[in-house]
């Protein structure tokens, strides 16, 4: 007998970037399409005092099962950070209560998807939008619905009119400070005339923020959930980029009602995220210079930013385009309409350099010249070396 899978399976189509990315593990290829950060970055000594105090001071409670919103020891520590950047910009004061641990922010797309989407709800999304949320909705099979999305956020007017004139939307998913993969933070203006329309029509938002920590310049803008009168706001924050990735810490913040459903979820899925890791991140928040590494991390990311704009001044087209972002761990590139940057990949990756194209980041329109570029993760040095290999692949791109 055939074996018979789910048809939301089913219903997934396979992407054949899997395939194509999966060639740039060569040693010998430069890599700008991983969302990788600098493994400089990670504070392993003070991670590993941190593992033997847990280990010394509770090993057995760090072993055992935990309750599946997490250590409220890492819940405290975050609402009390939050309420210490954000309380000033506005917010209500956020209780640990409202606060759930994650195994990644992608736990929490996976969830958020759960709780919200049925097949054919539509989902609002800035276009282009994150590709890692598209892929973790999708298994919902919901209707992407792209909003036109300019420098400073998505475009009110155009969003008032997608509101007003389609069915069944569930919620609107966003990242405002560094967007992946565009790097643009939206203004204050833009917060706040989104928040006017969302407060207007109450409709939930999925406010995603993984970059807001990697400030580079500028001032603070306020996140979205500080200006939430009606608590419509599902807020994401992770560790995966201050600490370490391969911690798997995350955090979502709901109102009572969305976040028992999130708990239902959660507690179906995996019971409950690592204790050992949840504690161990606890204790380097409350006994280490946190924000000091933070600084540290934006002081490095910074230069490899400014290197990789300097040296696509110096080797791409003139006609080519790319964001300068004042954060984050990506910057976008905006091509000639004439070049398909699937194409363009095959013909980097004979030159060991490679990207993400970004018809993915558009799940309706599947627009063809752009790219995403991350420039966290490689040295100066080799950022330089690896754009010249793609200015090289585009100005001898044939159709």
């Amino acid at each position: 007998m055939a074996i018979r899978f789910s048809s939301t399976l089913e219903a997934i189509k396979g992407s054949d970037l899997g395939p194509l990315l999966a060639l740039t593990a060569k040693p010998e290829v430069i890599s700008f399409a991983g969302g990788l950060p600098a493994p400089a970055t990670f504070p392993l000594k003070e991670l590993t005092e941190c593992a033997i105090k847990v280990r010394e001071e509770d090993g057995a409670g760090a072993m055992q099962y935990g309750p599946s919103m997490g250590f409220m020891g890492l819940r405290q520590a975050i609402a009390d950070r939050m309420n210490r950047m954000y309380g000033p910009m506005g917010m209500d004061k956020v209780d640990p209560q409202h606060v759930m641990i994650t195994t990644g922010s992608q736990q929490g797309l996976d969830m958020v998807g759960r709780v919200f989407l049925d097949k054919d709800d539509v989902v609002l999304i800035e276009s282009p939008s994150y590709l890692g949320a598209i892929g973790a909705f999708a298994l919902n099979q919901p209707k992407f619905v792209e909003v036109p999305t300019d420098d400073q956020g998505m475009i009110p007017e155009e969003l008032e009119k997608i509101i007003t004139t389609t069915d069944r939307i569930k919620f609107i998913y966003v990242i405002p400070n560094y967007q992946n993969p565009t790097g643009i933070c939206w203004s204050l203006e833009r917060r706040k005339a989104l928040m006017d329309l969302v407060t207007k029509y109450e409709i939930p938002v999925f406010e995603d923020n993984p970059y807001g920590d990697l400030r580079f310049e500028g001032d603070e803008i306020p996140p979205l959930v500080s200006m939430d009168p009606k608590h419509l706001v599902m807020y994401s924050g992770t560790f995966s980029k201050t600490l370490a990735p391969g911690m798997r810490l995350a955090w979502l913040v709901a109102n009572d009602e969305i976040m028992a459903k999130l708990d239902l979820v959660k507690g179906s899925t995996d019971l409950s995220t690592p204790c050992v890791t949840q504690r161990e991140c606890a204790m380097y928040m409350t006994h280490y210079a946190f924000e000091d590494h933070i600084k540290d991390n934006c002081k490095l990311y910074a230069k490899r930013r400014d290197a990789m704009c300097e040296a696509i001044k110096k080797y791409f087209p003139e006609n080519v385009k790319c964001t300068y972002p004042h954060g984050g761990l990506f910057l976008w590139v905006e091509l000639d309409e004439s070049i398909d940057a699937r194409k363009l990949l095959l013909a980097c990756i004979e030159n060991n350099v490679a990207f993400v194209p970004g018809d993915s980041f558009f799940p309706a329109s599947k627009k063809k010249n752009y790219f995403r570029l991350n420039f966290s993760y490689n040295d100066e040095a080799v950022i330089e070396e690896g754009i010249k290999r793609l200015g090289d692949a585009i100005k001898n791109y044939k159709a």
